[in-house]
């Protein structure tokens, strides 16, 4: 898959799966195209050349049957500060399609995952910025998506809420597969089962997690993103 910006290639022959299960951490500098790779696969983008799917459902051929199956949280989420919490995802659920029956349970599912079922009378305007990344992340989990895409997650997040967010996408696996960024590695590595470095576009390594304790994935990835060995 390939992507151009103003005649400059943001993305080059990028081809990776993501299996069921999987929490994949793509990782690279500023101006690598981890931003713009999300928003291909989210279908915030068209691609030049090149197919996105979920189990092989294409998104450009059949976009809403793509997107229903798809969860995706921006970098920097845009909630309605004046909303609760709890109608904010109300609304939320009905704009992605859930029937009226349904929208409850699916709403007190998705607070208690991401850990905000407290938060739910509140108005999104009172809330932390830690607090209101975990609403974004109830919102892209909604309809327990197949594939959870997440912006530079950790960013902005402390230590204490960076291990909650570890236990959420653990839990999260259990039905979705999950593509995250950042730049957050110590933390990454506690829990992703695979590394993909981006550089200048394109996928320049793949650092499999299994069997490695963390500080050495650490030191893997840091060598893999200088272009030295991994």
């Amino acid at each position: 898959m390939a992507f151009t910006y103003r005649s400059k290639p943001v993305l080059r022959d990028v081809s990776f799966v993501v299996s069921p299960g999987e929490i994949v951490s793509l990782v690279g500098d500023n101006g690598a195209g981890k931003t713009t790779l999300l928003k291909v696969l989210a279908t915030l983008q068209v691609p030049d050349s090149g197919h996105v799917r979920i189990d092989g459902q294409d998104a450009l051929a059949h976009p809403l049957k793509y997107r229903r199956q798809l969860g995706y949280m921006q970098e920097s989420p845009v909630l309605y500060e004046d909303m609760s919490v709890k109608a904010y995802l109300n609304y939320r659920a009905m704009l992605k399609g859930e029937p009226d029956k349904r929208i409850r349970r699916r709403v007190g599912e998705a607070a208690e995952m991401c850990q905000i079922v407290d938060l739910l009378p509140r108005a999104i305007w009172r809330l932390s910025a830690g607090q209101k990344k975990r609403v974004a992340l109830a919102d892209a989990m909604l309809l327990r998506p197949r594939v959870l895409l997440l912006d530079d997650f950790l960013a902005g997040l402390d230590n204490s809420m960076r291990e909650a967010a570890g236990s959420m996408l653990s839990t999260v696996a259990a039905f979705s597969s999950v593509v995250v960024t950042g730049h957050e590695i110590t933390d990454l590595a506690k829990w992703t089962t695979r590394f993909l470095v981006l550089r200048d576009g394109v996928i320049s390594a793949t650092v499999p997690a299994a069997g490695v304790k963390p500080d050495d994935l650490v030191r893997r990835v840091e060598a893999a993103l200088k272009g030295g060995v991994q």
